[in-house]
């Protein structure tokens, strides 16, 4: 879902501010939320761009189509006069749906596809020169459901999903400016889908709310960020953020480290420490893996949690006060908890997980890639091509990787994307990434994937169209002086599945690289 918590260049906006409080309302999703717009909006079809190496900027953009809404063509450019009616792409977000400029992909034909809706589901015909695939295997028509893609060959990937057909934004939500479309908000939360925003208006009602909160979600889903971006937009603000992994608090020493300790006790030469709680007074404490905390130090918690937050530093006689607001996490569950510690926890915020999200991993793949451009340029740098909206990086990431990465099942989330991210940098040849590469294989595991590759090729050969001839010498020379030498343009324009195919031809014909 997101990134570690930290700026982010280029963000100059707040997406989650905060909301009146009501003490009334204990789960946050019980508040007016995105995804319960869907129970007043009605589900429509819709095609979002998961890939588009010629406008990247565009990724996350959708298509909505009404059931009964007739047929309409999708294209590169305006329509011809009196031409057919046109798939128009938006950028949607809550209260918002800005209708974007037409596609300008110069290997798509003015007329490519016809979409219309039938029984639910998308059915997609081509009618333009470009190659279309589902699956890999090449058709000239198709019916997609929920969760399939369609890839028009080196140039978009386009993902079925369903929308409403209006975001609602809850009625007590205050929402300031927002970030880059598709880019990471002021608290580095990623995402454009209606899951996404909901989250972002769960954050805002528990950071009004000033409540004890439990952060509850599958490992690496983004917890902690979560908890920090509360924090940030809270009446707290302006003081700490402690955080610590309740896990790693030894048994032993846990009122020490909660509570802290005055100097020589309980051992001459001990400093005087204020313990985790002392040190979050006035602003916040996050616990993460609250539900690893043995029961019996859990207990050790409950008096503080209470109205006046009192406690006592081991060694004194004398209670202490610490006005601080406790965020737990865990994956397990609230049911992990001593009974009596949920009780004291009052709201619940429920952060979703990869597989809940799928629409959003293309931006988030983006993200992941540029923060590794930051922290390992030499690792990371052929990767990248100055492609990208406002002067930004853009990574080089093929179609089939991006669809691989949707339909995967996650069980750690974005520390799972991440790994995989990296897997395949570390594997790819060319300057594209091509696949992930979990771990080496076996030779009998890499013979077998092989031989099922051969089965499927001529099962696809059975199917497809015979492949377009490669582009001559003459071609290749044309269109790179077409596009001033840019290899990312120019291996879109002639059809071209990455870069590092056109650089195989460039060598084939003596070319010299720009």
């Amino acid at each position: 879902m997101c990134g570690r918590a930290g700026a982010h260049a280029g963000v100059d906006s707040t997406t989650i501010a905060p909301v009146p409080r009501d003490e009334s309302t204990l789960d946050t999703r019980t508040h007016d939320s995105v995804v319960a717009s869907a129970d007043r909006e009605p589900l429509v079809l819709a095609l979002m761009i998961a890939w588009a190496p010629a406008e990247p900027d565009r990724v996350g953009e959708v298509a909505l189509f009404d059931a009964g809404g007739g047929t309409r063509v999708l294209g590169r450019g305006a329509p011809a006069s009196g031409g057919s009616e046109r798939v128009v792409f938006h950028r949607q977000r809550p209260e918002s749906l800005e209708r974007t400029g037409p596609l300008e992909s110069r290997s798509l034909s003015r007329e490519q596809l016809r979409v219309r809706v039938e029984k639910r589901r998308l059915h997609i015909e081509r009618i333009g020169k470009c190659p279309m695939l589902v699956d890999g295997k090449g058709v000239d028509r198709c019916s997609l459901s929920p969760g399939q893609s369609v890839l028009l060959k080196g140039q978009m990937l386009l993902h079925c999903t369903v929308r409403p057909r209006k975001l609602a934004r809850p009625a007590r939500a205050k929402m300031g400016s927002t970030h880059t479309f598709g880019g990471p908000d002021a608290h580095g939360i990623v995402g454009e889908s209606p899951v996404a925003w909901d989250l972002r208006f769960q954050l805002a009602w528990a950071a009004a709310a000033n409540e004890h909160t439990l952060f509850l979600g599958d490992s690496g889903s983004g917890k902690e960020l979560c908890a920090r971006a509360v924090h940030s937009v809270s009446s707290r603000a302006k003081g700490p953020f402690v955080a610590r992994n309740a896990a790693t608090i030894p048994a032993g020493i846990a009122d020490a480290e909660l509570f802290g300790n005055v100097k020589d006790y309980p051992n001459p030469g001990m400093a005087a420490r204020p313990g985790l709680i002392g040190a979050a007074n006035g602003g916040t404490l996050f616990l993460d893996e609250l539900g690893e905390l043995p029961q019996g130090l859990q207990a050790n918690l409950l008096r503080v949690l209470d109205e006046d937050g009192e406690y006592h530093c081991l060694g004194e006689t004398v209670a202490r006060s610490s006005r601080f607001r406790l965020l737990g996490a865990t994956n397990r569950g609230a049911e992990a908890l001593k009974h009596d510690l949920a009780a004291r926890l009052t709201l619940r915020v429920t952060v979703p997980g990869l597989n809940e999200r799928r629409e959003d991993i293309p931006m988030l793949v983006r993200h992941l890639m540029r923060r590794a451009l930051v922290k390992s340029p030499d690792a990371v740098e052929r990767f990248f091509s100055k492609s990208g909206a406002g002067g930004e990086p853009e990574p080089n990431v093929s179609a089939g990787f991006i669809e691989a990465l949707m339909r995967r099942s996650y069980e750690t989330n974005v520390r799972e994307l991440r790994g995989l991210l990296w897997a395949a940098m570390s594997r790819s040849e060319g300057d594209a990434i091509e696949r992930s590469y979990e771990s080496a294989s076996p030779v009998s595991d890499r013979v077998q994937e092989w031989l099922e590759h051969e089965e499927e090729d001529e099962e696809s050969s059975q199917v497809e169209e015979p492949a377009a001839s490669e582009p001559t010498e003459a071609e290749v020379r044309a269109s790179l002086a077409e596009h001033d030498g840019n290899v990312q343009r120019t291996a879109a324009a002639l059809g071209l599945s990455t870069r590092y195919v056109l650089y195989r031809l460039m060598k084939r014909y003596g070319i010299e690289r720009p």
